[in-house]
């Protein structure tokens, strides 16, 4: 196994994983959104990619969990809320794919998962939509009015999407979390959010080793350069602009979805050159249009008038 770690295609992996685990630290979002789809496209099967990948995502969250904890950033009423939900239909997540009995299991996936994608590119799009619109802002209260039922439910349909495909934990709920509660302040708001996934992560990855099984030989160097990348993500959190990441991370996903849905490679160009060069313009425009910052210059010069 050690000489395994020195091979091209494991260094390379070592780097990639890294890379998706400063994300996770500085964000908590984008393990299994970007990591999945990477296995996936250099030709891992989609079912042993999202086996190992949940394994990785769990030690990450882990990771990133307790560094958040040690600075005591979690609102543990709402974490538990999330957890109660989403541990159960992880686990089971697994298991309803082979259950399905598609004929071909490996193709099915990777639909999921693209479906998955779109999913969470368009929940980082909105996220940072709603933040520059003012219609959601994370705040300064640390123990907001907890809503138990809701919170519940949003934990078992994220649950079940993360123990299908492995996407979503740090994407789609954080994204509920943010509307559910939005006068959470920020630090809080991640370090929830780490919280919640480390049970949930370590269901769906059981469930999926279970019936898949792990790749040791790309399971390590995934393990290895995820930690290091998501325990130096995590100690620069809140440093790093992250509306900047969140919106490259919005247009590799959604170029990531059009390859897992089957898209033409001219496609997938198409769709990424779009989005490269009038994704910007778009984004200014709707900042022009709805950003409450702008506004703030006007409302201090009156205010001194």
């Amino acid at each position: 196994m050690p000489e395994a770690l020195w091979t091209y295609d494991s260094l390379g992996l070592l780097v990639v994983s890294a890379v998706i685990g400063v994300v996770i630290g500085l964000t908590g979002m984008g393990g299994g959104a970007l990591m999945t789809p990477a296995l996936i496209l250099v030709g891992i099967p989609p079912t042993a990619a999202v086996a190992n990948d949940l394994v990785v995502n769990a030690v990450n969250k882990v990771i990133g969990a307790g560094v958040h904890w040690k600075h005591g950033k979690p609102n543990l009423k709402i974490a538990f809320w999330l957890i109660l939900g989403s541990v159960p239909t992880a686990y089971l997540g697994a298991w309803l794919v082979h259950a399905v009995g598609a004929d071909d299991v490996q193709g099915l996936l990777k639909k999921a998962i693209g479906g998955t994608l779109i999913v969470a590119s368009s929940a980082y799009f909105l996220r940072a939509f709603f933040e520059m619109a003012g219609k959601i802002r994370t705040g300064s209260d640390p123990n907001p009015p907890v809503k138990p039922l809701i919170t519940l439910l949003v934990g078992v349909i994220g649950g079940l999407m993360v123990g299908i495909t492995s996407v979503g934990s740090g994407t789609v709920i954080m994204m509920c979390i943010m509307l559910l509660y939005p006068t959470l302040a920020a630090l809080r708001l991640v370090g929830t959010d780490l919280v919640q996934a480390v049970p949930l992560v370590i269901a769906a990855a059981i469930g999926h080793v279970m019936v898949t099984g792990v790749d040791w030989n790309l399971l390590v160097p995934l393990l290895i350069g995820g930690a290091i990348g998501t325990y130096v993500g995590s100690k620069f959190a809140g440093r790093v602009p992250q509306g900047l990441i969140r919106r490259g991370i919005t247009i590799v996903l959604a170029v990531t979805a059009s390859a897992m849905l089957g898209a033409s490679p001219a496609l997938i160009g198409a769709i990424a050159l779009v989005l490269v060069t009038v994704g910007p313009l778009v984004w200014r425009a709707l900042v022009r249009r709805y950003s409450v910052h702008l506004d703030e210059p006007i409302r201090r010069a009156r205010t001194r008038v």
